[in-house]
């Protein structure tokens, strides 16, 4: 008899409209200053020790979203990064230093790139090897 698979459990983690002053951008006048960007972070995340009786309440079996937040502004704050893209990685890759997050997902806007534009950005997704 077949063994029945079990899917995963998965838990979506996530920030959205993280507001950072960055310095950003390929163009003379994105160097001059920092400027208004949006962050938003999804992260899926093993879920499995909700199976394995460790209390609900249990603060080891959560990603802790604060850690996320402080590790954009941290990548933010290392200086100018001429690519969004490369912002969103250095997210990321923070992200995944936490071994239970499988899919990183981060998103990137300036809002104040162009004046008859919402928004501009970039989001990228990656996960774990």
């Amino acid at each position: 008899m077949p063994t029945a698979v079990v899917p995963p459990r998965i838990r979506r983690v996530f920030v959205r409209g993280l507001e950072l002053q960055a310095r950003l951008g390929v163009y003379a006048h994105e160097k001059v200053g920092p400027q208004r960007i949006r962050v938003h972070i999804e992260l899926d995340v093993d879920d499995e020790s909700a199976a394995v009786g460790i209390g609900p309440d249990d603060l080891s079996r959560v990603v802790n979203y604060e850690r996320v937040v402080y590790a954009a502004r941290e990548a933010v704050a290392k200086g100018h990064v001429l690519l969004v893209e490369t912002l969103a990685e250095t997210i990321a890759a923070a992200a995944l230093e936490d071994p239970r997050v499988r899919l990183a997902r981060i998103s990137i806007e300036k809002p104040d790139a162009f004046a008859d534009t919402e928004t501009v950005g970039v989001t990228i997704e990656r996960s774990r090897a």
